[in-house]
């Protein structure tokens, strides 16, 4: 893994660090993601509620508020689709709950990945009617391409609302109202303060705009409405489906995870009870990324994801603890079967296609449920863009994971001659074809992987955002980088870099996959440190040592401390100079 660091300008460093009233190292770091205004610093600093633009700025979307207040004065019937990830869930949940408020009973449908497919299929269609015909019907997650599926509804007479963010290169949907700041782009840009609102994001400003317009009516439900208390959902879905947390998605994550920590929905209690988060407790995207989506996720890999959708919505605190434990069980399955997937995908990957730029793997009796995870792993692993398949009849079916420098929109849109289905964001794409396509498929999608890169993937690269010496790694400092809560995509949590450690007693391994290790900042403090899935790489004793390290908090019985996450660890060689680019 190559090092790198840029260094900023020192006189612009200390004259933003005077101007902004912060430490010089969180400056460079505010610098290094291009803050260096004083209105654009103090926006990003403290995002406020009151810096979310009007929603009717956003394309359709008053019309589509206009069609909820109708659906809502005529009592209408409303069944409302949503994909089976944590922001389709999410979605499904915000919108049900804030119709059932205003005195509707909207039902909802989420498609079974096994029955179904993705999205908008006919089949989750089909289901969706069995109770009758609705006077609307609401796709979330899903449905921009779906031209056929919503031309089949408004033959029948249903109107049809497409509220999502996935990207499009054809046409867009004209039989029907969509809302996706994605498509419509007649070259003025007018949606590009919403280009990466995730769909509870946007169904958030959906019904903003629903409340705005019933105020004006003072409407009695819309006036005591308090949407703020929503962004829990909202918090959940923007952080699971790795949109960048700039802009309105900083700011609705950023309340949103604050509510979500104090959060009094027996559903998510029973949730984050059983992944082992506690009330009170500081609350990251870690805990969405690693604790809470995954369970939601999960019943949607291995079951039905309507279950997740039922936790989030329901009061019953029996039925919510039950349920968490179900997705806790079908979690620790998904669990199972992707550890025996990656394994049999490295192999693969070793014996037979470790030359190739981008990488396509398929599996037998692969669940395609899973290997989305699986493809994230060896991507990381290997650095390179992969598509892991799975079996399902005469189809494979699965998921595709990119590295920086590749579009997989861009890459799929030259080798998608056999595709039957795919669509996605540039870092991950789901995909259909035939079975026996996958081998053409295969050596195309290496060919536009090559041609996209310009040759072979570059070495995996490590940015590193400050160099620290180890007495500046304190409690201070923690406190400081709080203010750049949440990290994520277009936010990355700083990677430091800390020179010419000697670690003078040999690191803890444990469970036999990782190691603890601890070393001093030279004024009799102890600095300690984890790291995970690293027991392959131990760093030697009474030797200088460069880190690339994480600042985390480890909470354990009650008491938090200071601990470094290793990323990564080289010789020292004295200077920080090497890793300049």
């Amino acid at each position: 893994m190559r090092w790198l660091y840029t260094p900023c300008p020192s006189d612009e460093v200390e004259l933003l660090s005077r101007r902004a009233s912060v430490g010089r190292v969180l400056a460079e770091l505010l610098w290094r993601v291009g803050l260096r205004d004083d209105d654009a610093t103090t926006a990003f600093l403290t995002p406020a509620l009151a810096g979310l633009q009007d929603p009717f700025l956003l394309r359709n979307l008053e019309a589509g508020a206009s069609r909820l207040r109708q659906a809502i004065a005529a009592q209408e019937q409303v069944v409302v689709l949503g994909d089976y990830d944590v922001d389709g869930v999410s979605s499904t949940a915000l919108l049900v709950m804030v119709l059932r408020r205003f005195g509707l009973n909207p039902r909802f449908v989420v498609p079974r990945r096994s029955e179904d497919g993705y999205g908008l299929s006919r089949s989750a269609i089909d289901r969706a009617l069995e109770a009758g015909k609705p006077d609307l019907f609401i796709a979330l997650d899903c449905g921009t391409n779906s031209h056929a599926e919503v031309a089949f509804l408004r033959a029948q007479g249903i109107d049809v609302m497409v509220v999502d963010h996935h990207r499009s290169k054809e046409k867009p949907l004209e039989d029907g109202l969509l809302i996706n700041p994605h498509v419509h782009d007649d070259g003025t840009n007018s949606d590009e303060a919403w280009r990466h609102l995730c769909t509870v994001g946007l169904v958030f400003k959906l019904l903003h705009g629903l409340l705005k317009q019933l105020r004006l009516e003072n409407h009695p439900v819309a006036l005591q409405i308090k949407l703020r208390e929503h962004l829990d959902f909202v918090a959940l879905g923007t952080v699971a489906d790795l949109v960048p947390l700039r802009g309105e998605n900083r700011i609705l994550a950023r309340h949103g995870l604050r509510i979500l920590q104090e959060t009094q929905r027996p559903g998510l209690r029973a949730l984050m009870d059983i992944a082992g988060i506690r009330p009170g407790q500081s609350f990251t995207p870690t805990d969405i990324s690693f604790r809470l989506g995954p369970r939601i996720n999960a019943s949607g890999r291995l079951a039905d994801a309507a279950l997740s959708v039922e936790l989030l919505l329901s009061d019953d605190v029996a039925f919510c603890t039950t349920t968490a434990q179900q997705l806790d069980t079908f979690n620790r399955e998904r669990q199972e079967i992707e550890r025996t997937i990656t394994d049999e995908a490295e192999q693969l990957i070793e014996t037979r296609f470790a030359s190739q730029a981008g990488i396509v793997i398929f599996g037998e009796n692969w669940h395609p449920g899973v290997v989305g995870i699986v493809a994230g792993r060896v991507t990381r692993k290997y650095n390179r863009p992969c598509v892991v398949l799975g079996n399902e009849g005469d189809m494979a079916k699965g998921s595709g994971r990119s590295v920086d420098g590749v579009n997989l929109v861009e890459v799929l849109g030259q080798c998608c001659e056999h595709l039957t289905s795919w669509g996605g964001h540039p870092m991950a794409v789901g995909v259909a074809l035939p079975k026996v396509h996958v081998e053409t498929f295969r050596v195309r999608f290496d060919e536009a992987v090559r041609a996209h890169v310009g040759g072979d993937i570059a070495e995996a690269r490590l940015e590193l955002a400050a160099w620290l010496l180890p007495e500046q790694i304190n409690e201070r400092l923690m406190d400081e980088l709080e203010a750049l809560h949440p990290y994520g995509q277009g936010n990355p949590e700083p990677i430091f870099g800390v020179t010419g450690v000697v670690l003078r007693q040999a690191p803890e391994v444990f469970k036999q996959l990782h190691f603890r290790f601890q070393f001093g900042d030279g004024r009799g403090r102890r600095i300690h440190g984890v790291a995970w899935k690293f027991a392959h790489r131990v760093p030697p004793i009474d030797t200088p040592i460069d880190l690339a390290v994480e600042l985390k908090w480890n909470h354990f019985n009650g008491r938090k401390l200071l601990q470094l996450g290793l990323i990564d660890w080289k010789r020292s060689t004295g200077s920080a100079s090497e890793f300049k680019e």
